[in-house]
């Protein structure tokens, strides 16, 4: 490797573990941090997903070993689709130019990761300013997931400037990184020609290298009996998709040997409870903390996950959640007609057609009435590919490989 390589790592997103959950930008600067390079991460205290202390300095420095991390105050909000969190995202962008900069080192490359897709901007003056390469990394496709997975007009004022600031990202940078393994021919469809780009996914969770706790809440959710659960852990909101799951939950109610368990907020979950109330095969649980999840989806002996039939899975999928089910060693039934990965590779679940009920409940079944010592393969091969392929060493060795090519 190149010695004391300078990078600094941009993301509004990009927590520390222990504000909340922890992103996989941070994880991957603390992996080159401790590499030997010189690292900068940069992020905001403006995350519905973290909790970070309060503060009465705009910039607030922090060091996690070799790894120095400049969080900055912005503009809180409350929900993930809001007018406040788009507002929030230009006040990080207004600070993050005004940050002093006379006292950090000149980076040799600038990682800007999404979201927000905004910072891309104060990446392509980085570069010209420092002579630095840019690498671009999309977690989410902005501004199709708007326009596809929330119904948002395509001649909607932030889509325009979302999809020009886009393009400006891929023209500018030096290299094109992607969390989904088919980003290269969203970015050809973009741009109208090819760039390089990168597949570089999510890693485990650090909540997978601790022992699997007991939780009593978690035990509370599951009857003592030997029906067969069936798994949700995650949001239910719009973009979850999960109204198909809903019908097929009321068509299996006398189903007495099968029992759901649904743990998680959202916008819609106050109605699927609502739908669900008179079932006695069911159970809504709360939101867990990610400590609690391993073991939660260690007492299921099937999990589900769901998708809109939507242009952004043609680009592939990069979902936490498909990591924890597949570390979780057991199958999995995805609604989800996108590009295939993981699942397929590794032989540890099945895809279903998005919006068919009937396929859903034929594969619930189809599961439930396995021999147990197949249906426990299944999940043994999930765990042993995404540990093989997804753990953070690998991930960070492989794209720290690729970025140093540039330079």
């Amino acid at each position: 490797m190149i010695d004391k390589t300078s990078i600094w790592c941009i993301s509004k997103y990009a927590s520390p573990p222990n504000y909340g959950v922890g992103s996989k930008l941070f994880t991957v600067a603390k992996r080159f941090s401790d590499m030997g390079c010189d690292v900068l991460l940069i992020s905001s205290d403006s995350n519905h997903l973290s909790k970070y202390p309060e503060s009465n300095q705009t910039y607030n420095f922090e060091k996690y070993g070799n790894l120095d991390h400049i969080w900055i105050k912005t503009m809180k909000y409350d929900r993930s689709a809001s007018i406040k969190r788009i507002l929030s995202w230009f006040a990080f962008e207004y600070r993050l130019f005004r940050l002093n900069k006379k006292k950090l080192k000149k980076p040799d490359i600038i990682i800007v990761s999404s979201l927000s897709l905004l910072t891309v901007i104060y990446g392509i003056y980085i570069k010209k300013k420092y002579g630095c390469k840019l690498v671009f990394e999309i977690r989410d496709i902005h501004p199709l997931t708007l326009t596809e997975e929330l119904g948002v007009s395509k001649w909607n004022p932030l889509v325009l400037l979302l999809r020009f600031i886009e393009r400006i990202g891929y023209k500018k940078s030096d290299l094109i990184v992607g969390t989904m393994p088919n980003l290269k021919e969203h970015v050809i469809e973009t741009i109208g020609y090819e760039k390089d780009v990168f597949h570089s996914p999510i890693g485990i969770h650090s909540t997978w290298s601790n022992e699997l706790e007991q939780s009593d809440n978690v035990d509370q959710l599951f009857p003592k009996t030997n029906q067969f659960f069936i798994g949700y852990a995650g949001s239910m909101g719009i973009s979850n998709a999960m109204d198909n799951f809903i019908e097929a939950i009321e068509r299996m109610a006398n189903i007495m040997d099968v029992y759901f368990v649904l743990v998680g907020d959202g916008d819609l979950k106050a109605s699927y409870s609502k739908r669900l109330s008179e079932l006695k095969n069911v159970k809504m649980g709360p939101k867990l903390k990610q400590s609690e999840i391993p073991y939660f989806l260690s007492k299921c002996d099937l999990l589900y996950l769901s998708t809109h039939d939507s242009k952004v899975w043609k680009y592939g999928q990069s979902m936490n959640k498909v990591i924890d089910y597949m570390m979780s060693g057991k199958p999995v039934v995805a609604s989800y007609s996108g590009y295939p990965s993981m699942l397929n590779e590794a032989n540890s679940g099945v895809y279903v057609k998005t919006k068919d009920t009937d396929a859903i409940i034929d594969k619930f079944i189809f599961f439930k009435n396995m021999e147990l010592k197949e249906r426990l393969a299944y999940g043994d091969r999930g765990k042993a590919w995404v540990k093989e392929n997804h753990s953070y060493e690998t991930i960070t060795r492989k794209y720290y490989k690729k970025i140093s090519e540039l330079i």
